[in-house]
């Protein structure tokens, strides 16, 4: 064993969390504690980024009517997502995708303006801002978890009409909307899988070695 390892506890604590980490869409409102709010935030902040741009800005959503019109363009598009997804439209409209109502918190996560003018490490794969951005959302999560609150990650809006709602200058990019706040409990497994919706590859399927589709046997 590496001697710059954790101890046997803390390590179990950082499995446990990747372990137990849900996409959580069921709240019992309440609230986030101010300080435990700044450590989650401080935890998304330490993410690695590409060149150490830190692409990521966060919008925390406190006012009640701005969340309400946030819900409105999430809604519009669970019901475009439907219809876009024929056979299975009825079957996604049984599952509930979002928190908004009920969290205690609501933050919008989003792309920097300005992002061309950072080549360091995005000259061929631009998309590495992304990338660090969802870092960043990993690391709350995953400290979310460790706190016991559970965050559900959005995705279903317009990324342009949000933009709007939030005052976003040109050349930014929300991308995630994350519910945020106390659970009654977390999914015993991913509640897609719950629900039925979809089943996981196992990780045998998805490893490779030395080229594509190779499992090394």
């Amino acid at each position: 064993m590496s001697e710059h390892a954790f101890s046997h506890e803390e390590r179990a604590a950082v499995y446990r969390a990747i372990a137990e980490r849900r996409d959580m869409r069921h709240f019992s409102g309440g609230e986030v504690p101010a300080e435990i709010l700044a450590r989650l935030l401080e935890a998304a902040h330490h993410a690695p980024s590409v060149g150490l741009m830190q692409p990521w800005r966060f919008v925390r959503v406190s006012d009640p009517q701005l969340r309400e019109s946030i819900h409105e363009l999430v809604e519009a598009e669970r019901v475009r997502t439907a219809e876009a997804l024929g056979e299975r439209s009825d079957e996604f409209m049984r599952l509930k995708v979002e928190g908004i109502r009920d969290c205690a918190e609501l933050l919008a996560v989003a792309l920097m303006e300005g992002r061309d003018a950072h080549v360091f490490g995005r000259r061929t794969l631009p998309e590495m801002d992304m990338a660090s951005v969802a870092c960043a959302i990993q690391n709350l999560w995953l400290a979310a978890r460790a706190e016991g609150l559970g965050l559900g990650w959005v995705s279903l809006f317009d990324p342009e009409a949000l933009a709007a709602l939030l005052g976003m200058p040109a050349g930014s990019k929300p991308v995630a909307l994350l519910c945020l706040g106390p659970v009654q409990a977390f999914y015993e497994k991913p509640m897609l899988v719950e629900e039925g919706w979809a089943t996981p590859r196992p990780l045998s399927e998805l490893l490779f070695e030395n080229r594509w589709g190779s499992s090394g046997e």
